[in-house]
């Protein structure tokens, strides 16, 4: 399965479509930091790519953009709502579900999906 079509869950429980991305994260909880690729993102959430995923239902702090041509950063919690793990056909990762964005933040967001979109169409 290619990275495009990654499953994040059951199609029934997305409110956003996904957008296949090619940027690279942080993400920080519990003494643990990550830096690695996002494989899709939407106004919901995001899919992050690692072998070593946070637990589920732990919270942490993502932020987005960084160092990146997608315009202003994005930084909100999160919370991993799964993990996969030794998949032979799809990536190790987590999905992430954020909690709280603000206006400001989703903004700068839907920015970063339409330039993700843009640049990154079948990542």
């Amino acid at each position: 399965m290619s990275a495009a079509v990654e499953e994040v869950g059951s199609m029934e429980n997305r409110k956003s479509g996904r957008v296949p991305s090619c940027m690279r994260c942080w993400c920080e909880g519990e003494n643990v930091t990550l830096y690695s690729r996002v494989g899709n993102l939407s106004e919901g959430g995001l899919f992050l790519r690692t072998s070593t995923p946070l637990r589920e239902g732990m919270r942490a702090t993502v932020r987005l953009g960084v160092g990146e041509e997608y315009g202003p950063e994005v930084q909100t919690l999160v919370k991993v709502v799964w993990t996969r793990h030794n998949d032979k056909h799809r990536p190790s990762g987590m999905g992430l579900q954020f909690e709280s964005l603000d206006a400001a933040n989703l903004e700068r967001l839907r920015q970063i999906i339409s330039y993700a979109r843009a640049r990154c169409p079948g990542a």
